[in-house]
């Protein structure tokens, strides 16, 4: 009996000691939580009641000038006006591919081409696309690069072929002409 009492006895007094380190760690944590917050509160005085005795250091006829950075200013400049751009055919760029018309009426001088794929499949899709939009597009085989050619349309001079690409710019930047080899 003696034994069971004195078990008893020592577990309470481990509980004991157990809840009362947790409280005494809570009650440091808040006392030095609380002195923090009142050291901060004591500098914002400080800087509050240093600041007046700064302004009156020296009475106002003696005191220095501020020197202060002036602000960055960006002139205003007017935009240029909008100038429409006259496209020659001189100053567009024109690639010249051997193609073969894979499907399609066939091909004259100059073409604009808006897609190239490596899969037949893919281009004829476009090409659908196209027919479909009112464009009568054609598809044509590079050998050489194993790639085919969209064509939207083609053309016996390259000015009617830049007229034609600098039209469907806004659908298909990345146009750009062919010249039949």
């Amino acid at each position: 009996m003696r034994k069971h009492l004195f078990i008893a006895v020592a577990c309470l007094c481990t509980g004991m000691v157990f809840t009362s380190c947790g409280s005494s760690k809570e009650s440091a944590y808040r006392k030095a939580y609380e002195k923090a917050k009142a050291q901060e509160q004591a500098q914002q005085q400080q800087a509050q009641q240093a600041q007046p005795y700064v302004q009156q250091a020296q009475p106002y006829a003696q005191q220095q000038p501020v020197q202060q950075q002036a602000p960055v200013v960006t002139p205003l400049v007017e935009a240029p006006a909008q100038q429409q751009t006259v496209v020659t055919g001189n100053n567009v760029a024109v690639r010249t591919e051997k193609v073969s018309v894979v499907n399609g009426a066939g091909l004259k001088a100059y073409s604009v081409v808006v897609g190239s794929f490596g899969v037949r499949a893919n281009a004829e899709g476009l090409q659908n696309t196209l027919k479909n939009a009112g464009y009568s597009a054609q598809v044509a085989f590079n050998q050489d690069r194993n790639m085919y050619r969209v064509i939207v349309a083609t053309f016996d001079t390259r000015e009617s072929a830049v007229q034609c690409k600098e039209s469907i710019k806004g659908t298909y930047p990345d146009a750009w002409l062919l010249l039949q080899q």
